[in-house]
């Protein structure tokens, strides 16, 4: 979340960038109302805690006097002014003693006003989206995304119709969809043979590139963690009607890799002398996403279940927007490595996402589909999850705690890999050439036939 000192301080400039992130219901109003409530109530608080410290001092000065009158009377036990004092005394002191649990029950209900204040506060602040970071270019929508020259290896031209995935996998027998549709139902299929050995060779190989020669710390999450982890990704509440359930216990199905990687260091205070932390992840995603017939869901291009490696970084401040760049090399080295056509997309502000600053998307390009398909989206969420995560780093001895920046990119996405190294790669024969970098993780086979 955001941090509510920018909403208090800057409330205009808040405004102007949720107009700019097409997100100008988001509830600042309610923030604004609850957070005044919320800091009402505690000088409320604070000021009958003073009170009842007051009070408890004057309690031990009236048992003090009446103690001295007891004293007196105990000399003097038929002297009746003297009774009549004690007497008088006792009752002060009684009358003491029940000011400050009176003060205590107002205490009491002030807290359960704050607790229900603090609650609506928080809702409201979980609902509304990170600022765009200055240098995001404005736009209405996806259209105004801006689309960088292609990269990487050329694209492929055939002298022959080269054919899209969907006929491609069936008629090599490493792709059949009707018998993942018998099995789960729409947009699930079944990758067998040499289609399900390359997919998981494909899969070795970036884990190995990313660790190897890019220094991350490669990480086996859970695929499934408590509904917490999603709200510290910003996942939730935004996300709730795409995320996969356990029906009994508090579980949520992982849609990315960066949800549990975004909690590893939940709560904790990091050293800023260790940072970047630079971890790797393969997790099978899962996703309940409406999803429309038509062009777009054709094939494996998109379902419910998919699988991804995923890159993370926690970063000092200083460090993030460098980490970005880093993140978005490393994405491409991995097209480079695949020998795939790609191009960089700058992310414009309507279509920015939750929890991102700045984005880029790094599309790669499939000849058979004749389309331009998403791998990985690099993000850098600043402060954004941290706060909600509770990640904070020191940046020096003895200095005060500050929030670490998150980072994310995929590296890469899978079943669209799949889809361009088979439809790019096939032969007039029908058949698929494995590209070289594979074939160790495929014990040489080099075609797919």
């Amino acid at each position: 979340m955001i941090d509510i000192n920018l909403i208090r301080n800057k409330t205009d400039w808040v405004r102007e960038q949720l107009v700019i992130l097409n997100a100008a219901d988001a509830p600042i109003d309610a923030v604004l109302e609850n957070d005044l409530k919320r800091r009402e109530i505690i000088q409320q608080v604070e000021k009958l805690r003073n009170e009842r410290n007051i009070a408890s001092k004057a309690i031990g000065q009236k048992m003090g006097a009446l103690k001295k009158a007891q004293a007196d009377l105990k000399k003097a036990p038929d002297n009746e002014e003297l009774q009549a004092v004690v007497e008088a005394l006792a009752a002060e002191a009684e009358a003491a003693k029940d000011k400050p649990r009176q003060i205590g029950n107002q205490i009491e209900a002030f807290d359960r006003q704050l607790n229900e204040v603090e609650y609506t506060l928080h809702q409201a602040m979980i609902n509304i989206p990170n600022m765009p970071h200055e240098s995001v270019p404005h736009g209405t929508s996806d259209e105004d995304n801006v689309n960088r020259e292609p990269q990487g290896a050329p694209i492929p031209h055939f002298n022959f119709e080269p054919q899209p995935h969907w006929d491609l996998g069936p008629a090599l027998d490493i792709i059949d969809f009707e018998r993942g549709v018998k099995l789960s139902g729409s947009r699930f299929y079944i990758l067998k043979g040499l289609g399900a050995r390359l997919q998981r060779a494909v899969i070795r190989f970036m884990l190995d590139y990313h660790v190897d020669r890019h220094g991350y710390t490669e990480i086996y999450p859970p695929f499934m963690v408590r509904s917490e982890m999603f709200e510290g990704a910003a996942q939730l509440p935004k996300f709730f009607d795409n995320i996969y359930r356990d029906a009994e216990e508090d579980f949520m199905f992982l849609g990315t890799a960066e949800i549990a990687l975004t909690n590893i260091h939940r709560d904790e205070i990091l050293s800023a002398d260790e940072l970047p932390f630079k971890y790797v992840a393969y997790t099978p995603c899962f996703r309940r996403e409406k999803m429309s017939a038509g062009r777009d869901v054709r094939g494996i291009k998109r379902g419910h279940q998919f699988d991804k490696v995923e890159m993370y970084q926690f970063a000092t401040p200083e460090q993030s927007y460098a980490a970005l760049e880093e993140l978005v090399t490393h994405a491409t080295n991995i097209c480079d490595a695949l020998g795939l056509p790609y191009r960089l997309v700058d992310i414009n502000s309507a279509d920015l996402g939750f929890a991102a600053a700045k984005k880029y998307d790094i599309e790669i390009w499939a000849a058979g589909c004749q389309e331009w398909l998403e791998v990985s989206s690099a993000s850098n969420c600043e402060a954004f999850q941290a706060r909600r995560a509770n990640v904070r780093y020191r940046p020096e001895a003895g200095a005060r705690p500050q929030f670490v920046h998150t980072l994310n990119a995929s590296g890469l996405a899978l079943p669209r890999v799949m889809i361009a190294l088979l439809e790019n790669n096939q032969q007039a024969d029908g058949t698929v050439v494995i590209p070289e970098v594979l074939r160790p993780y495929m014990n040489g086979i080099d075609t797919i036939q």
